[in-house]
């Protein structure tokens, strides 16, 4: 993947390989025939709102549906693949349908989605201007540098008159892709996870909606622009190892996930900055 998010710290690649040592309930090990559903699911999230999500789950619907569930967070949108993909973890949840068959596609993986739960529209944020009109020209926007959130964020622009793209720009276009740049806007790509990070350095950033709530910014309320859920193909869903859509636990936490007590939890926690897509 090109400008593939980077391990913000080397812990997280160990605690990839602890999990290794201690997700006895992974069922990954499809060759041997012997796989084991009697351990808790491990799950991989990102911090907000999937790990906050499921450990509603796991404190409110959990025990009573006989679900043993162990919520292991990360900053980043590498490992919880990896990790699924190697057994580390059972499952994992904080992508889209774009970015996963980008990821499996570029690095091999066998990630398959299970169910979506939520839409977390991308926002256009600034602390230097009120409206995106107000943008002047030559001004410096920060954008996601991982090729399915990129593009994404360019149609998010083009879709509210700041760019136009080239005919036929798909899920990975890049600068290179515009057509036309009234406002001569200048592109800065950095991680995902900094994106929010980087708005007192430029004039407006395009952030994932995880990453503004964990920010402490509202995306209803203060995005410039927010994507639009309508039709919209980036809804995040809970996902495994292919071959590994049948594991009993699975399926517990895929119908738990989109009950109806998860989706008031969603709606009164988030007020519209996430959206149920059940």
């Amino acid at each position: 993947m090109r400008n593939t998010a980077k391990l913000t710290t080397a812990v997280l690649a160990a605690g990839a390989l602890t999990f290794g040592l201690t997700a006895c309930g992974s069922d990954n090990d499809s060759a041997s025939g012997s796989a084991d559903h009697s351990g808790p699911l491990v799950v991989a999230a990102s911090p907000t709102p999937h790990a906050e999500i499921l450990n509603y789950v796991k404190d409110n619907l959990a025990k009573k549906a006989g679900l043993d569930l162990e919520v292991k967070e990360f900053q980043d949108y590498i490992v919880p693949n990896t990790a699924t993909e190697d057994g580390s973890v059972d499952a994992n949840y904080f992508q889209n349908q774009p970015y996963l068959d980008d990821f499996n596609k570029k690095r091999g993986t066998h990630i398959v989605p299970v169910v979506t739960v939520h839409l977390e529209p991308l926002g256009l944020y600034s602390h230097k201007v009120k409206s995106a009109d107000a943008l002047k020209s030559g001004a410096t926007v920060a954008v996601p540098n991982d090729a399915v959130n990129e593009a994404r964020a360019l149609k998010l622009l083009a879709a509210n008159g700041l760019i136009t793209l080239k005919d036929g720009a798909g899920s990975e276009a890049t600068p290179q892709d515009i057509a036309k740049n009234p406002k001569n806007l200048q592109f800065k790509e950095v991680e995902a996870a900094q994106t929010a990070r980087s708005l007192d350095d430029v004039d407006a950033a395009v952030i994932n909606g995880n990453y503004a709530i964990s920010a402490g910014i509202k995306p209803a309320k203060d995005a410039l622009v927010l994507e639009s859920a309508k039709n919209s193909p980036y809804g995040n869903f809970l996902a495994v190892k292919e071959g590994n859509e049948k594991d009993p636990r699975v399926k517990k936490l895929a119908r738990l996930l989109t009950s109806p007590e998860v989706k008031k939890f969603i709606e009164d926690k988030y007020q519209g900055s996430v959206i149920p897509s059940f």
